[in-house]
């Protein structure tokens, strides 16, 4: 079902999961850079780099301007590390657990805008202090900014995707996914995760007409952009207009690739057509993935210390 904004109720009050759910949130930047040949992909584990912080149980990581932010479910503590030193420093306490974080520059300073999956909330995090927007989700999972006054947040719970202002108004936007997990806004086109179906692994859905209401499904495939995937958490766009996102092959965590206008435009990629970028001996499902500007990607295996990172650029 799906709701025009402002038809929507806000979503109940459930109780905090303790369950560790699945993770990173996610801004499309419009430089385009060269990619890597298809004879260097995929990368494996000992292509991999490891950046060691000083940090406890991570999951989620936003990137902005060479930072790495991340929220530590170890000591319930955000922490901002330099993305090639690893050097780390506590930027506040009072997340209990986060697989998102958007990160933005205001005028005051670096605002962290966080989905806290255990405190079922939406909070504000500055240097000041955490301030809860928004309160009775349901495993809240990804961020998108849709707008200067709103988001989209994925509840992985209530198999929902949520308009939140930044006033605390939530309203119901789909009410039928399959525990969505990230997301992004591209091209007036949002993409989501549903890391509890494989043949919805990834769907697209049109914006504009989601928001006004007039978006109604056609059929039950209709809006899958990649199936036949399993686990599928994170999922960022690269300035090389390629969607990358972490998803399992059996009990390890992978990255992988498509060209979301090529799926769209053929109705949809299986797992056939997926390019794996990214092959390790982590375990699924992977954590905190960010692919930076100059398309440097981040990983690492969920609430495990050890953040690795290659570039896809040689």
């Amino acid at each position: 079902m799906y709701l025009a904004v402002g038809q929507g109720e806000p979503t109940p009050t459930a109780a905090p999961s303790k369950t560790p759910a699945l993770s990173t949130d996610i801004t499309a930047v419009p430089s385009v850079v060269q990619t890597p040949s298809a004879a260097t992909l995929p990368f494996t584990q000992s292509d991999l780099i490891r950046l060691t912080a000083n940090v406890q149980r991570p999951n989620g990581i936003g990137w902005f301007g060479d930072k790495l932010f991340t929220a530590c479910t170890g000591d319930g503590t955000v922490y901002e590390i330099d993305d090639t030193t690893g050097q780390t420093r506590t930027y506040i306490y009072g997340i209990r657990n986060a697989h998102s974080l958007l990160v933005e520059e205001a005028v005051s300073g670096t605002t962290l805008w966080v989905p806290d999956y255990d405190a079922n909330s939406l909070t504000q995090v500055t240097r000041n202090g955490v301030r809860t927007i928004a309160e009775g989700l349901r495993g809240p999972w990804g961020i998108a900014a849709l707008d200067e006054s709103r988001f989209l947040v994925t509840n992985l719970l209530g198999n929902t995707l949520n308009v939140v202002s930044r006033n605390g108004d939530s309203a119901v936007l789909i009410d039928d996914l399959a525990a969505p997990a990230g997301i992004l806004i591209a091209d007036d086109t949002i993409y989501i995760a549903n890391t509890g179906s494989t043949r919805r692994a990834i769907e697209w859905y049109p914006l504009n007409a989601l928001l006004d209401g007039t978006f109604e499904r056609s059929d039950a495939i209709a809006q899958m952009l990649v199936s036949g995937l399993q686990n599928t958490t994170g999922i960022q766009m690269g300035t090389d207009g390629y969607l990358y996102f972490a998803y399992a092959l059996g009990t390890r965590g992978v990255v992988g690739r498509v060209d979301p206008r090529m799926c769209q435009s053929s109705g949809g990629c299986t797992n056939e057509q997926v390019e794996i970028v990214l092959y390790t001996d982590l375990a699924a499902p992977l954590a905190g993935l960010v692919v930076t500007p100059d398309l440097r990607l981040y990983v690492h295996e969920m609430f495990s210390p050890d953040i690795y990172w290659v570039s896809l650029v040689g």
